[in-house]
């Protein structure tokens, strides 16, 4: 894909916010646990960072995906991954759903405040005993009067503990479990949610990711996203933004990441002679930057076809996969190379070696991946579990 002036303007700019006004302060927010949410999303949404895909009605720019998987890519440069990615929750993973088939009043309401950067969202489909395996929630939203009574929980909710409303996917009715489920926009104030469980993860620690409990919380059915019963499907649609959106953040990290193992291992003697001068040690490193391009390469295809409003399922898929294979290979190869000093939990190394092992399991696991893209070779064998996982692939294809 051909990057415009435009494109390379937008992300100098986004680059320089987070080296500026983010990562001197990284340190900081991974001792504390948390990201001044607010804070960031107020900063950005002035200059207008946190709708470059959104409707211009709603006070984003209007500009074409191609436009924010550039701002993914820059958003790669901070020191950690926690706060890209909620930042991402917030542009690429709670509101493309709404943007594209919410009402007007309710993108007004919702959508344009978290476009300016005067709310924080979540998205809130994980449960914990349903993952990847989306149609399996358990949470229920029944009609009583003019509102949806919500009873159930969410887990893993990123942005969980500071987040204004989140995009939750709920059980609306009894029918078959792909045909049952809407997208409900549910205010976090709401009486009868308990969300003051965070949760203590093994990387990503400056982001608040919690536990949300919601015991008859009542939510007026004007927030219902687009039509009832029609959740699956556009969680399915969301999941590929989600998934560019986070194959895409992942790389200028890498290439840091090499690029300091580089420097790293140039001036680190052993055995009379640096440890980059071992030929394992320059070759190894020199297909890891092949991968890297590899799966920025795959990125800016998938985002090509998505762009054209061709079917992206397999691509984006296809990046997902790629960007959590190769973001566990670069940092456990670069990690070795550091020794010693890679193994402290401080170091760069060892926080990307965190960080990214999550990139194969959220947001769909390496192994649905698979799934969806054995599906679309034709090579998932057995009618039966082909039917099922049918349903999935055919409505991320609209």
């Amino acid at each position: 894909m051909q990057l415009t002036h435009e494109h390379k303007e937008l992300y100098k700019q986004v680059k320089s916010f987070v080296e500026n006004e983010l990562n001197p302060h990284v340190e900081e927010w991974e001792r504390a646990g948390i990201w001044p949410a607010h804070e960031v999303m107020k900063r950005m949404g002035r200059l207008g960072l946190l709708g470059i895909a959104k409707p211009e009605a709603y006070g984003g720019l209007g500009l074409d995906y191609s436009y924010e998987v550039v701002f993914a890519q820059a958003l790669g440069n901070c020191a950690c991954g926690s706060v890209p990615m909620g930042i991402g929750v917030q542009t690429d993973m709670a509101t493309p759903a709404l943007a594209r088939f919410g009402s007007d009043e309710l993108k007004k309401e919702y959508l344009a405040p978290a476009i300016a950067g005067d709310v924080v969202v979540s998205v809130a489909v994980s449960e914990a005993g349903a993952g990847s395996d989306v149609a399996s929630i358990k949470t229920t939203a029944r009609k009583v009067g003019g509102d949806y009574v919500i009873n159930g929980s969410k887990m893993w909710i990123t942005n969980g503990t500071q987040s204004d409303w989140a995009c939750m996917l709920v059980n609306t009715s009894e029918g078959k479990v792909h045909e049952n489920k809407s997208l409900i926009v549910v205010p976090m104030d709401a009486k009868g949610i308990d969300r003051r469980t965070k949760l203590d993860k093994l990387g990503m620690r400056a982001s608040d990711t919690a536990v949300i409990f919601l015991d008859d919380v009542h939510v007026p059915q004007r927030n219902l996203i687009g039509r009832e019963g029609m959740g699956f499907t556009y969680q399915m649609l969301q999941f590929q933004e989600e998934r560019l959106f986070g194959a895409a953040s992942g790389i200028d990290g890498l290439v840091k990441l090499i690029d300091q193992t580089i420097d790293y291992t140039r001036n680190r003697q052993a055995f009379g002679q640096s440890i980059l001068d071992n030929q394992y040690v320059h070759f190894r490193l020199a297909e890891l930057k092949t991968e890297v391009e590899a799966l920025r390469a795959l990125v800016w295809q998938a985002t090509e076809e998505y762009v054209a409003g061709r079917d992206a399922t397999m691509l984006a898929s296809m990046a997902k996969l790629k960007a959590g294979r190769v973001s566990r290979e670069v940092t456990d190869a670069c990690l070795q190379f550091w020794g010693g000093q890679g193994y402290m939990w401080e170091s760069q190394v060892a926080r990307a070696y965190r960080d990214t092992r999550l990139m194969s399991i959220g947001g769909g696991a390496d192994e649905i991946m698979l799934g969806i893209i054995c599906k679309l070779m034709g090579i998932l064998p057995g009618k039966r579990k082909a039917a099922a996982t049918n349903r999935a692939v055919s409505s991320a294809n609209g």
